[in-house]
């Protein structure tokens, strides 16, 4: 069979079609198990158990695959040939991940000691200068299992009622009932886990009034109260099941316009009303709040008093958290990491991407988790690499949206020493193998003609581990040229120092010469979570949507070190 390609009115490309083939690694091994040509229950059940990693699988357990696998029409009563086994190899029920929807995680701890998935101002469908403004992306993040939503409020033009848009620049409005609709309909349809709503408020205590009474009535018994047990110690995931919380601060902005625009025009004094304002509000005073408002608030928004030398300091007498920019993370991680994992074992640390993102880009992810970070905030509406990790991140612990921090993270080493990520002295505990075998599906997901006009694709894998420095490192087969089922057969080592906080991604990409090189698929997967064996490694799209064919054949191989 072959593929024809019209370079112009009176010439044709031609291009014999291979199929998708077993690689011979795979061939040996159907050998290896298998008897007669065939591979029965008993036979599956040892490969499974050897190979896969399963040892809890039974008879039962293999014949549900050999059930599913009627429906590929590769079945044989006495058991399954070489093709069956390829197609159980290449299925969806053959992933590297656990089943989906199954929480393993302890769920007891403080919610100090989890990562959540956390957006950025989820109303905004955009840009951040003048996108429109919607409960949809609010929709979409919530039933893609994000767990933070924030709204930005502000007074309307009157000064009358609060409105949900992002200040200070020509992006529309939202009306905030129906925001708030939004999460109330959609909050616990795909985790029951707690909802944390981010209010990052501009209003003066009587909208905070009127606010307070509208997130009562719509959110009723579902509202998380906070008790004085909880003043010290944050509540568990599991106790705060199907509930919402309120996390806000004061409106400092509010004040200091109100300063600003006073009578008075020396410029000296308006700088010390200011300094007066902010040091009033700072550990939210009471008399600034209205306290219908104040006491809606669960997860208590602390300012960043003291500036970057002081910020981290903490009270231990009280939880809060903490909000921070990107940059002011990476200022703080290079020189005081141990300071912000320290933090971050008792209080919440958010970061939030830097204002001139006006893109809605996010930035890397991973330099908040290496340090304890558990709401690092993302726009959900972007692309991109940063959001592929955000997303395989939250893979993991069924896709509730609550990741258990690893234990590095939450204790002190033997003498006392707070885990610093950025250490040159970190041991190797474990060598992951990677072998990407080949390819299918793209002749099925994408036209003839899509990545090259006159000639079947040039695909090729980029694999990588992205963690603690020591860790993160990149590597990329040869490129399989004029193949929509492309074999590479190359095998990559990765030696890692803290497999706990590490993700693997993969990128498929087609070779141009000449051009931008094509975009063919992507994943990123927990390594704490990856089941060792040959798997069938689905790949998504730009946006994180799941392609219906394209996927790749791998076998992962931990060996501690």
């Amino acid at each position: 069979m072959k593929e024809s390609f019209k370079v112009c009115f009176c010439c044709v490309r031609s291009f014999k079609v291979k199929t998708s083939e077993p690689p011979q690694e795979i061939k040996t091994l159907f050998e290896d198990y298998s008897g007669d040509g065939r591979m029965s229950v008993d036979e599956m059940l040892t490969f499974v158990i050897q190979v896969q990693g399963e040892k809890h699988a039974d008879s039962n357990y293999v014949k549900d695959i050999f059930h599913r696998l009627k429906h590929h029409g590769v079945f044989h009563p006495r058991g399954i040939h070489l093709e069956g086994f390829y197609r159980y190899l290449l299925s969806d029920f053959n992933s590297p991940l656990p089943p989906s929807g199954q929480v393993w995680q302890d769920m007891n701890q403080p919610l100090s000691h989890y990562f959540l998935y956390t957006g950025h101002n989820s109303y905004l469908t955009g840009n951040q200068l003048n996108s429109r403004s919607s409960t949809e992306p609010i929709v979409k993040a919530l039933k893609s299992g994000v767990r933070v939503i924030e709204l930005d409020l502000w007074p309307n033009s009157s000064g009358t009622e609060a409105e949900v848009r992002y200040g200070g620049t020509l992006t529309s409005t939202e009306d905030l009932q129906k925001c708030l609709n939004a999460v109330k309909e959609n909050a616990f349809e795909v985790s029951e886990y707690p909802v944390v709503l981010t209010l990052e408020d501009h209003l003066p205590p009587d909208l905070q009034k009127k606010v307070a009474k509208m997130v009562s009535k719509t959110f009723g018994g579902t509202l998380f109260r906070c008790t004085e047990e909880y003043k010290e110690r944050f509540p568990s995931p599991e106790a705060l099941k199907n509930k919402i919380l309120i996390s806000t601060k004061p409106p400092k902005e509010y004040l200091q316009t109100q300063v600003s625009q006073s009578a008075t025009t020396d410029e000296s004094v308006k700088s010390k009303k200011v300094a007066e304002a902010e040091e009033l509000i700072q550990d939210e005073d009471e008399d600034t709040v209205a306290v219908e408002y104040r006491d809606l608030i669960s997860i208590h928004a602390g300012n960043r008093k003291g500036g970057l030398k002081n910020c981290l300091n903490g009270d231990p007498n009280r939880v809060i958290r903490l909000s921070m920019s990107e940059q002011w993370l990476e200022t703080l991680a290079k020189n005081r990491g141990p300071d912000l994992v320290k933090f971050t074992q008792r209080n919440i640390l958010r970061i939030f991407p830097k204002t001139t993102r006006f893109d809605s880009s996010n930035y890397d992810p991973l330099v908040g988790w290496i340090h304890g970070a558990q709401m690092v905030a993302f726009n959900m509406q972007s692309h991109g690499r940063f959001l592929w990790m955000m997303q395989g991140m939250f893979k993991a612990n069924g896709g509730c949206g609550y990741v258990k921090k690893p234990d590095v993270l939450l204790s002190n080493g033997l003498g006392g020493e707070t885990f610093d990520p950025s250490s040159k002295s970190l041991q190797i505990k474990t060598v992951l193998k990677v072998k990407i075998y080949n390819g299918e599906g793209w002749n099925l997901d994408f036209p003839q003609d899509y990545f090259d006009r006159y000639s079947p694709p040039d695909f090729y894998a980029k694999i990588g581990i992205a963690g603690i420095p020591l860790d993160t490192t990149s590597y990329r087969t040869e490129t399989d040229a004029d193949e929509w089922f492309p074999v590479w057969d190359k095998e990559f080592v990765f030696p890692l120092r803290v497999p706990e906080l590490a993700l693997l991604y993969i990128t498929v990409k087609d070779y141009d010469s000449n051009t931008q090189n094509d975009f063919a698929g992507q994943t990123c997967l927990p390594l704490s979570e990856i089941r060792p064996g040959i798997r069938a490694v689905r790949l998504h799209d730009r946006a994180g949507e799941v392609l219906k064919h394209a996927r790749l054949l791998v076998r992962f191989v931990l060996e501690p070190r």
